[in-house]
């Protein structure tokens, strides 16, 4: 069952605000990873300057690991593709809402599907999210990676070599995954179709008992305990649902009801603007 309305703005206001969290976490998880170390066989300078280890540093565009060992400490890469690994997982999440909004009960939006494409080999009909599944999936290999790299923090005696092989896959396979995942995702929300009149009709398909929570609140405000106003609103509720009534009509022929609340206050209850008088608010709070 539906709960409270909220807006699609604001479902892609959120996201946009995890988003730009993501984007300072890998901005200082890359200048984290960006350290050199030329400081020998156990990092003690034994047979090389500090100074020569500054310049060759900032040649690369490096700064100089504080302290290192024969290499450099990899708790700096763990939280790199750990960090990748949380982006990734943003894009999966705003994948699935796709998914789930593409789905044919509730079809809400989708995502592009090009002239002469095909949904499903057997069924010419489907119009699958094939490309958010696909980045629902890559979303789990970064995870994996991410995983992997945590592991490599710990190494015997401040250097095994159990690690390199591990990176040579993981460093350069998680940034190009990312990296393809946000290109992806960039083309699905350009060309993401919006059905604004389906988000209506979804709205009013639970017969008004979406606002049943307005008029709790009413019910409570005008001295009712809050047990005995959820009885009497539910009451209403259920049988709205239960037999496709207009949730507003039952309450209006409830005299438990009516003998607190007047029909205007219970219209004003189930107008959907009381619950998008904040919405500008949380616009500006997100920066848009």
């Amino acid at each position: 069952v539906h709960a409270e309305p909220t807006t699609f703005g604001l479902k892609l206001a959120m996201f946009y605000d995890e988003f730009r969290r993501h984007h300072r976490r890998l901005e200082r998880a890359g200048n984290e990873v960006s350290v050199g170390k030329i400081s020998g066989a156990v990092g003690t300078f034994a047979n090389v300057y500090p100074q020569i280890e500054r310049e060759v540093c900032r040649k690369l565009r490096l700064s100089p690991a504080p302290i290192s060992t024969q290499i450099i400490q990899r708790d700096l890469h763990a939280a790199y593709v750990t960090t990748l690994a949380l982006l990734g997982g943003s894009l999966e999440k705003l994948a699935t809402e796709i998914r789930h909004l593409q789905r044919t009960e509730v079809r809400e939006v989708e995502e592009p599907f090009g002239r002469g494409q095909k949904g499903s080999s057997a069924m010419p009909h489907k119009k699958n999210p094939i490309t958010c599944e696909r980045l629902t999936g890559l979303s789990r290999l970064l995870r994996g990676y991410a995983m992997a790299a945590m592991e490599n923090i710990t190494l015997w005696h401040e250097r095994d070599i159990s690690h390199s092989s591990v990176e040579r896959v993981i460093l350069p396979d998680a940034t190009i995954t990312l990296d393809y995942m946000l290109q992806t995702m960039t083309e699905v929300i350009r060309g993401l179709v919006v059905h604004r009149g389906r988000m209506r009709e979804n709205l009013e398909s639970t017969h008004g008992v979406i606002y049943s929570g307005q008029v709790l609140l009413a019910l409570m405000g005008q001295g009712l305990p809050r047990t005995r106003a959820y009885e009497l609103v539910q009451r209403c509720a259920l049988a709205a649902w239960r037999n496709g009534t207009d949730f507003e009509a039952l309450l209006m022929r409830d005299p438990s009801i009516r003998r607190h609340l007047s029909p205007q206050t219970l219209r004003r209850c189930l107008d959907p603007r009381i619950h998008l008088k904040h919405v500008d608010t949380i616009f500006k709070r997100v920066g848009l």
